[in-house]
């Protein structure tokens, strides 16, 4: 019997298309499976709004926890707010304003919450930056370390006695694979004397498994936990700073790349969600996970010297060893 003309190409293409799926699945990493409820449980997200912290609420919220998004714009967040409201029927999902950019935007969103929350379980630390032109914070910091690593590390001592008094509770540092070629640059932590969009950025996320870490040592037998994570190369708004994201030309031609190589951010998210709910995490504290397991970061997140000296640096330039 002859085969049609067309049936060999449509063949060949189908194949193609079958093996750009699997591709597009074994690229989306590991998935959290766990059903756990997280009812009774109150979880704040910082950058809540949009991407993978949107995602990571909405998901939180399905399972019954009380989400505070924790969001600069509070337009968006209210938007993003009513949405995973009606999405997973939970009116217990909140807007509160926190601006990573200003010291006096997280004391307000601390003192808030400390006189209002009875518990915090879970602190997710997940707006951040990247790759953005030279800026400086409210405080004069400089953008990518200001927002990613300092405005966190200040949210989180500003909560510790929360977290502690809620015991078992989670802190979980977004981080980022960037954080393998960073280095701490104790001689200009803050680029006054050189900048480089790349080099900032990578400090940063270094900066969050190191404060991860030394969080670790520090909570060892109060039954608070800190962990980081990689959440994939997510399509997200973070990306708004890359010139190939404000081009229109680029974005067609890099949608099939996008598209196979890219996480979604509800993909992105799944690593958040299993450090967030799993509860053979409880007692896990101090390690790095990408695409929902364990992984080895940069060396030098393991180094304790490096971890305590960014420790005292962060409390000075804070002034959060001063509550």
């Amino acid at each position: 019997m002859r085969l049609p003309r067309y049936a060999i190409p449509a063949s060949i293409i189908g194949t193609f298309a079958g093996c750009i799926v699997l591709l597009k699945d074994y690229m989306s990493g590991g998935r959290y499976k766990g059903e756990e409820r997280m009812a009774g449980k109150t979880v704040i997200v910082t950058g809540a709004n949009t991407g993978i912290g949107k995602e990571t609420a909405k998901e939180l919220a399905r399972r019954g926890a009380k989400v505070i998004m924790a969001c600069r714009d509070e337009e968006k967040c209210e938007k993003a707010r009513l949405e995973i409201a009606l999405e997973t029927a939970n009116k217990r999902v909140f807007c509160r304003k926190l601006d990573l950019q200003s010291y006096a935007s997280i004391r307000a969103f601390a003192r808030l919450i400390n006189d209002t929350e009875p518990h915090v379980d879970v602190l997710i630390n997940n707006a951040g930056v990247m790759m953005c032109p030279k800026m400086l914070t409210e405080d004069g910091l400089e953008l990518q370390m200001g927002v990613n690593h300092f405005g966190p590390f200040l949210l989180t001592q500003l909560l510790l006695n929360k977290l502690k008094s809620s015991a078992p509770s989670r802190i979980i540092n977004v981080s980022s694979m960037a954080n393998q070629r960073g280095e701490i640059n104790f001689d200009d932590l803050n680029s006054a004397k050189d900048y480089s969009k790349t080099s900032a950025y990578g400090q940063s996320k270094l900066a969050n498994i190191l404060h991860a870490n030394e969080l670790s040592r520090r909570l060892e037998g109060t039954g608070v936990t800190a962990n980081s994570l990689h959440p994939g190369v997510v399509d997200t708004e973070l990306s708004r700073y890359l010139p190939l994201a404000n081009s229109t030309i680029s974005s067609v031609v890099f949608f099939p790349i996008k598209y196979v190589f890219f996480k979604t951010p509800f993909q992105g998210a799944q690593t958040t969600l299993r450090l967030a709910i799993d509860p053979t995490l409880e007692k896990v504290s101090g390690k790095y996970f990408s695409d929902c397991e364990e992984k080895e970061p940069n060396p030098i997140a393991h180094d304790k010297e490096v971890a305590k000296r960014l420790w005292a640096i962060s409390e000075a330039w804070t002034k959060s060893n001063i509550e």
